[in-house]
Order: structure tokens, then C-alpha cells, then sequence
């Protein structure tokens, strides 16, 4: 576990990234070639798919959460005004049609975060978060207040800037860095009954 801890604040440290890399693909599409979308969509599925199943209960939910988010994205795209990355911005997008798909699924949802999203393999989040401690760490996750949650899990699970974490969020750089710190903080609580807070 303290892996997890050690790696969260790596990421704390961690450079953020200035340059869109998909600006490019926007202005490509922007400009008729339709194929450019599709390269926007290689790009962020997958992520984008993570994003959905951290709150949807099937992995066929989030694929469907994830390709209404393409739709909606596709149809806005030509609108993008470039305040956020495209990256941050389909997330938005995601994460809004994900709350909207749970809203319209209440009933059908359960209260835990799905371990398979959590523990997505092959990424160096698995090693961190992989075996028995995946159970306490999704729990822990679980009872932090929404905002601590959300900005912990976009900056962990998505490695997202704080800059991009601020803008999903709908706060500034600060307040998502600090919403980050006490979730690391109370996750440290939780998981060692704060023999390792400083």
C-alpha cells in the first residue's frame, strides 16, 4: 500500500503538460477531413472507458456511456473553443453522460467502485493497487467526500494534469490540488490508521 502512497505523490510532482496534442486533429476536422475524428477517438477510447466504468456497473454500460460521449463530442467538436484540452474535454463529456446515464439507472447501480476498473491491467496502477490491498483501497476510495474522490481518481487512474483535474473538476489549479492532498492524507488515515501521516 505504501506503493500507492509513494506513487500518488510522484504524480503530485509530476510536470504538467502544456502542449494539446490533438489540436492538430481538431483543426483537420474542423477543416472537412472527417478521418480526423476517427484518430481522436483511437486516441482517448480507452481512457475515455475507464473514466465511464469507474461509475457504471457493466462494462457494456460504460462502452455505452463512453460512445454517447463521441457523439455528443463529434456534434460539438466544430463549437470547440480551446479553454481545455481536447483531452479534458471529452472527459467532461464522459464523466457528464456518465452521470446522466446513472441518474436514468439509478436503481441498477451499485454503491462501490467496480474493482475491474480500478485495476485495469497492464497499467502501473494494477502494480500499485493488485492483490488483496485492491479491496481495502477501493473501500478507502469509496468513503472520501465526492470532489477529494473525483480529483484523486482523475489524477491517479487518468494521470491527468492539475491543470486538466482543475477544469473536470469545475475548480481552480489550487483547489484541485489541495482536494488531492487530503484525499492522499485520508487514504493514508484509512489504509495505515495514520501511523504514516505527516
Amino acid at each position: 500500500m505504501d506503493g500507492f502512497l509513494a506513487s500518488a505523490e510522484l504524480l503530485d510532482r509530476a510536470p504538467s503538460v502544456t502542449a494539446d496534442p490533438d489540436r492538430e486533429l481538431v483543426e483537420r476536422f474542423r477543416a472537412g477531413e472527417r478521418g480526423a475524428f476517427d484518430l481522436i477517438v483511437r486516441r482517448h477510447q480507452k481512457g475515455m472507458w475507464r473514466l465511464a466504468r469507474r461509475y457504471v456497473k457493466h462494462d457494456a454500460d460504460a462502452a455505452d456511456v463512453t460512445q454517447l460521449a463521441f457523439v455528443k463530442a463529434f456534434h460539438a467538436l466544430i463549437s470547440f473553443r480551446g479553454a481545455a484540452t481536447v483531452r479534458s474535454w471529452l472527459y467532461r463529456i464522459a464523466i457528464n453522460c456518465a452521470l446522466t446515464w446513472i441518474r436514468d439507472h439509478r436503481r441498477e447501480q451499485p454503491q462501490a467502485i467496480a474493482e475491474d476498473a480500478l485495476v485495469a491491467s497492464g497499467s502501473a496502477t494494477a502494480t500499485m493497487i493488485s492483490g488483496e490491498d485492491s479491496a481495502r483501497l477501493r473501500t478507502a476510495i469509496g468513503a472520501l467526500p465526492p470532489k477529494q474522490k473525483l480529483v484523486l481518481e482523475l489524477r491517479v487512474f487518468d494521470d491527468l494534469s492539475f491543470k486538466e483535474v482543475a477544469e473536470l473538476a469545475e475548480c481552480s489549479e489550487n483547489t484541485a490540488k489541495v482536494n488531492f492532498h487530503y484525499a492522499v492524507k485520508r487514504l493514508r488515515e484509512i489504509l495505515v490508521g495514520g501511523s504514516d501521516a505527516r
